[in-house]
């Protein structure tokens, strides 16, 4: 089997997983890892903060988008484009926290606006503590992660947590993983603070 295929398969197996979930400890995991993220340093520090608006069963991120807008961070979203990559929307106040779609050619988020990103928030629909991540198969996080070099931290619910993920030499890890359980460095955990 190939990597592509193995990942195809967990994927498939991990959207039942999280299906599965109840609701009762998506909201318990969402308030832990939002109230973990909030208690982070780097995040704390950050001028500009890069984060995903959640769609389907993601981690709900308002209260972060929120604390971002509130502290006066600069906040950029991840935004779909129509030919399946991302790039970054500017957010200044809560009503524009809604996901969205571009349309346009537009496959990547521009260089100059990473350059001003001090910490990004990723999603995964499952990863390792060494911060391997699987998504949902697109590639437009890893194109971000091979550009970009600020702090980033992957957010991941514990019960989706995997000790292998098969990689291929594009994807790139993530330093941090935060789960409702705390804070993993390089695999290990981490204090918050």
């Amino acid at each position: 089997m190939t990597k592509e295929e193995e990942k195809r398969t967990l994927r498939r197996t991990m959207e039942k997983m999280e299906a599965r979930l109840s609701p009762n400890y998506r909201a318990r995991s969402d308030r832990a890892i939002a109230r973990h993220l909030l208690a982070m340093p780097e995040y704390q520090a950050a001028e500009a903060v890069c984060c995903f608006a959640p769609t389907g069963r993601e981690i709900d991120t308002r209260p972060i988008l929120e604390d971002a807008l509130k502290a006066e961070k600069r906040l950029f979203l991840f935004q779909s484009v129509s030919s399946g990559g991302l790039t970054l929307r500017r957010v200044a106040d809560p009503s524009q926290l809604a996901p969205a779609e571009q349309e346009g050619a537009e496959t990547a988020c521009p260089p100059e606006l990473m350059d001003e990103i001090d910490f990004a928030i990723l999603p995964c629909l499952t990863c390792n503590y060494a911060g391997q991540r699987l998504g949902r198969g697109k590639a437009g996080y890893d194109r971000f992660l091979h550009l970009y070099r600020g702090g980033t931290v992957l957010l991941c619910r514990e019960a989706l947590i995997r000790q292998e993920i098969p990689v291929e030499p594009h994807d790139m890890p993530v330093p941090w993983v935060l789960t409702e359980r705390g804070l993993y460095e390089d695999g290990v955990p981490a204090p918050l603070g």
